[in-house]
């Protein structure tokens, strides 16, 4: 079985990776230790999730979809749950605090 896996950083959460791997514990953990160049500055990562795909090729092919501009765009909308911003940093937090209150 072959893994695509989309992992974010815990110290800095805007950071975001996508790879590839077999075995996807030992990958992860290597994330974590600082041997993959990539990766390293940003440590500690955790899973955001995994996809399983039977056929090496087709799990790289949907890695590099997720790197191209438009599968950045399709991971942002359906992967990455980003936090929202909060209510009290909004405009309309601030217009409804003049008007109401």
């Amino acid at each position: 079985m072959h893994y695509v896996y989309l992992i974010r950083s815990i110290k800095y959460p805007k950071k975001t990776y996508v790879g590839n791997t077999e075995n996807l514990l030992q990958r992860l953990e290597t994330h974590n230790s600082g041997g993959s160049v990539h990766t390293m500055e940003h440590r500690p990562w955790e899973l955001v999730m995994f996809l399983g795909f039977a056929d090496k090729s087709k799990a790289i092919a949907f890695e590099r979809y997720l790197k191209s501009q438009s599968g950045r765009a399709f991971a942002k909308k359906r992967f990455w749950w980003e936090e929202l911003e909060p209510v009290r940093r909004s405009r309309r937090w601030r217009w409804a605090k003049k008007r109401f209150w």
